[in-house]
């Protein structure tokens, strides 16, 4: 995978630096000379091109032609979506993500400003904090299909409702699913007539609504 990074700064180079891990290729794009220089020492010297993403012919440079993804990441929100107009409107970008830094510019992160996905790190960090202190011991482990879903992870007591049921007997709710059990360091897959034990951490994909659910049933 091709990705288009603009915008050097912290997140920008966390970002590359995890996709070149990874083995994709990378172009991180910035116009401030002291950023470029720390790209030049943190970076090969063809993942970076001096210049303000903003401009067309930069990104066409960067080779924005042929990118799977670009995702804008400067500290300016006006910048971001600049950027992200012309990658899906004038180059055709197959996906394109953009950073939002003031919660209130929000509203202006849409499909229509040519953002597939907005990351507000304000209301993201919100959530999660609010999250976990509604979810007790419910642990939060992973967002999916753009937070609609998430997997969960939650260690049986034995004073559980879920202990000495059959799993195929039990009342889930009907958007979750048990995806694993680790029991005393071992996975465990599922099946209809396996019990769970005390202790047992259990793993599940679980729609945001049924969390409460989920949650009160395992406890």
């Amino acid at each position: 995978m091709f990705v288009i990074i603009v915008g050097g700064g912290k997140t920008g180079s966390q970002l590359a630096q995890l996709l070149l891990a990874e083995k994709h290729r990378v172009k991180v794009v910035d116009d401030r000379p002291e950023v470029v220089a720390r790209l030049k020492a943190e970076l090969p010297p063809d993942c970076f091109v001096a210049g303000d993403g903003s401009d067309p012919t930069v990104l066409e440079a960067a080779g924005v032609h042929t990118a799977n993804v670009l995702a804008a990441v400067t500290r300016e929100d006006e910048a971001n979506l600049v950027v992200t107009s012309l990658a899906r409107f004038e180059f055709n970008v197959p996906r394109v993500i953009a950073r939002v830094n003031d919660p209130q510019n929000a509203w202006m992160f849409t499909p229509e400003m040519g953002v597939d996905v907005a990351l507000n790190a304000a209301d993201i960090l919100s959530k999660l904090i609010a999250e976990e202190m509604s979810l007790g011991d419910m642990m939060l482990l992973l967002k999916l299909r753009r937070g609609e879903y998430a997997l969960v992870e939650e260690k049986l007591r034995p004073t559980s409702r879920a202990l000495g049921l059959p799993l195929k007997d039990m009342p889930l709710p009907p958007n979750c699913v048990i995806a694993a059990i680790i029991r005393r360091g071992k996975i465990l897959i599922p099946r209809g007539l396996m019990h769970f034990e005390a202790e047992d951490e259990i793993l599940a994909v679980v729609a945001n609504e049924a969390l409460p659910t989920l949650r009160e049933y395992l406890s």
